[in-house]
């Protein structure tokens, strides 16, 4: 889950790593540095990915994936980055320096669903299996197929689980959003709604703020709202990093045992959340299995221009899971024990 900046978007150039075999999260090259793998053993195969960023977890664990998976296939991954969560200029400058090295597939999670579109179009005219991995782009445009979360489900899960948790309590609700017009964002917020049994508009929203997926926004934002209304009971996070942002200024205000605190995602950070009493539940997604799919999916392409059957939905759902300690209301949970088996990006 995670999510970033968009009114104001920085245009850099993006990092390029060509992944070496053996690379782990804890070696990652930040944005705006590269580096090359010694030897070739790709096969004459070259996959590029493209992630959001290359410092938020959920993309390193993806990464990771890819690379690890490439490496059992016999291909070469070529990785980059956007700078910042909402920055497209960055991916558009990744790809087209992708096709100009050779790369016969492009994986990416779109910072901007709409404005990369005609990049990845450019790029399909060229005869490059094109994936999107954990958001979709706009109509699926550009795409051969999309691997993602159900992140309308994942937030029905959220509103479910906080809804039970108020144990019949009218609503006081504050929204911490991601940003205008990205489609993860929307769609956990409107299935946060759904599963509250709330309607967008509704007298039971305190107030919303957006975060760009944030710690230190989140907290701000939570803070906000807080000022406008004290009697907030409940908080809606897009994701986990907003959610402990909102938590400190739930803490800092003497309200966090008065709030029930819901967020999305599974990183193993926002498990021990949960774990710590922190966040009252998150629910999981799975973005090894993303990158893995996308990595298999590129290698089948290039051996015999298959593609990947998409259900109507347009997307490919690699699952969710509620976590939590506390379970309520007869929802599917697992606790954070198993939260912490099957998390990404390390607790540190």
């Amino acid at each position: 889950m995670q999510r970033t900046p968009r009114n104001t978007r920085i245009a850099l150039t993006a990092a390029v790593l060509i992944a070496p075999l053996a690379l782990g999260a804890c070696t990652a090259t930040k944005s705006g540095s590269s580096s090359n793998a010694s030897g070739d053993n790709a096969g004459g195969l070259k996959i590029g990915l493209v992630t959001k960023t290359d410092s938020n977890p959920y993309f390193v664990s993806m990464r990771t994936a890819a690379q690890k998976e490439a490496s059992k296939m016999g291909a070469q991954l070529v990785a980059a980055a956007g700078t910042a969560d909402g920055d497209n200029a960055s991916q558009v400058t990744a790809i087209e320096n992708m096709i100009a090295s050779g790369v016969k597939a492009i994986l990416i999670t779109p910072n901007d669903s709409k404005a990369i579109v005609p990049t990845l179009l450019a790029a399909q005219q060229k005869g490059i299996f094109v994936a999107a991995l954990d958001t979709q782009t706009e109509g699926n445009k550009g795409v051969d197929a999309t691997w993602a979360t159900d992140n309308t489900k994942a937030g029905q899960e959220q509103g479910a689980y906080v809804k039970a948790a108020l144990a019949g309590k009218t609503p006081v609700l504050a929204m911490l959003d991601l940003q205008p017009g990205v489609s993860v964002g929307d769609q956990r917020h409107d299935g946060f709604l759904s599963g509250m049994g709330i309607a967008e508009g509704s007298k039971e929203i305190a107030g919303r703020q957006d975060t760009n997926g944030d710690q230190g926004k989140g907290q701000a934002a939570m803070e906000n709202l807080l000022q406008k209304n004290g009697n907030i009971n409940a908080v809606y996070t897009i994701n986990e990093p907003a959610a402990i942002g909102a938590y400190t200024a739930l803490k800092n205000a003497g309200k966090a045992s008065q709030v029930v605190l819901g967020s999305i995602d599974g990183g193993c950070t926002g498990v021990q959340a949960v774990k710590d009493g922190k966040i009252a539940a998150t629910v999981m997604q799975f973005p090894s299995k993303m990158a893995i799919a996308g990595v298999d999916a590129a290698v089948a392409f290039a051996k015999d221009k298959t593609k990947p059957s998409v259900p109507a939905s347009g997307y490919i759902d690699t699952g969710v899971q509620l976590i939590t300690d506390k379970p309520l209301g007869g929802l599917d949970a697992k606790d954070t024990a198993w939260g912490l088996q099957n998390c990404w990006g390390g607790t540190s």
